[in-house]
């Protein structure tokens, strides 16, 4: 293969919420001379860094950081929009002959860039949307996901109640295709990637991960979750935005709002965590090319985790990867274990 018709090499780490991703992958980048491109849809608000345990500068090691902070958390960012201008970080990073390493949890923004999802067909009927909208303001978020269900129940098993606007963008592909989207995002999945890619999964059993999920929700309260969101909610975002729909917030919305009381919040955001990694890891059981890390098989430890992912990368993708002979260790202090 010429070098022009070469293609881009690409790592994915990803994973549950409070799998270490960000430390693995931070370590992995400093092995493999690699720049780091977040695929996390709630990372890319500006000003919600607690609840979404957005990486530190000090966690960060002096290694780039691609997609965070690029969007006002008044916006509604889609995964058309985050594909378009992740798929543009790839090829910047690879330009300066570094290596481009996406990591995250959201399975569906991961899907647009490693299969090169084509969204130009995305289409809207403004009338409709209101009328769904509508319909969850009277009747409840549950309700509209009930009727999902019963056009698309593999689509209402992935998708939370609470996450409208993917719920209202199902059923509205539904009506103006009838086809169900979980049909469609099926197909998508089996796209030919572009990209050379080496695609990681990191995860642990799952007493350990929820175990892992509690401890950072505690950690997230001591930092100031709730202080975060009152922030939030003082600079006029208000519950019906995406943005505050994510986990933590929507929970310390409650709290703030006297609907339930703090122990309850905190209580409801751990259960409500430990749901979406179930979820995120039935999503990444759907992708063909991924490769499972259990960290147990690592001793927990992410730099061996690192090391072996770096290893498979010198051997396997279609690239040179110089690995150190000696890498200074810098003291973790993370206590965020994303």
């Amino acid at each position: 293969m010429s070098n022009e018709n070469k293609k881009i090499p690409l790592i994915v780490v990803a994973g549950p919420t409070a799998a270490g991703k960000s430390e693995c992958a931070v370590e992995l980048a400093r092995r493999i001379d690699g720049e780091i491109i977040s695929a996390d849809s709630m990372q890319v608000y500006r000003y919600m860094d607690i609840g979404s345990a957005k990486i530190t500068l000090e966690e960060m090691m002096g290694i780039p950081h691609y997609m965070i902070d690029v969007a006002d958390p008044s916006e509604s960012f889609d995964v058309a929009r985050y594909k378009e201008m992740a798929k543009a970080c790839v090829e910047e990073i690879h330009s300066r002959g570094h290596i481009p390493i996406l990591c995250g949890g959201t399975g569906f923004y991961i899907q647009a860039v490693t299969r090169d999802i084509d969204f130009t067909d995305t289409f809207a009927d403004p009338d409709y949307r209101n009328e769904l909208l509508n319909y969850a303001e009277e009747n409840g978020a549950d309700a509209l996901h009930r009727r999902l269900a019963e056009v698309d129940p593999c689509a209402a098993e992935q998708i939370h109640p609470n996450n409208l606007k993917r719920v209202i963008r199902a059923l509205e592909f539904f009506r103006e295709t009838g086809r169900k989207i979980s049909d469609h995002n099926e197909a998508e999945r089996q796209r030919e990637t572009p990209y050379d890619l080496l695609f990681f999964v990191i995860s642990e059993e799952r007493a350990a991960l929820y175990d892992r999920i509690d401890r950072r929700v505690d950690f997230m309260m001591e930092e100031g979750l709730l202080d975060e969101v009152a922030y939030l909610r003082a600079m006029g975002l208000t519950r019906d935005m995406v943005s505050m729909q994510g986990l933590g917030y929507k929970e310390m919305l409650d709290v703030l709002d006297e609907k339930i009381p703090y122990d309850e919040g905190v209580r409801i955001l751990k259960r409500d965590t430990r749901h979406f990694a179930k979820r995120q890891l039935t999503w990444f059981r759907r992708e063909r090319d991924a490769r499972w890390i259990d960290r147990a098989d690592f001793g927990g430890d992410s730099i061996k985790i690192a090391e072996f992912m770096a290893e498979t990368a010198q051997r396997e993708l279609n690239t040179v990867i110089h690995l150190p002979s000696e890498i200074t260790p810098i003291p973790h202090q993370n206590q965020n274990t994303d």
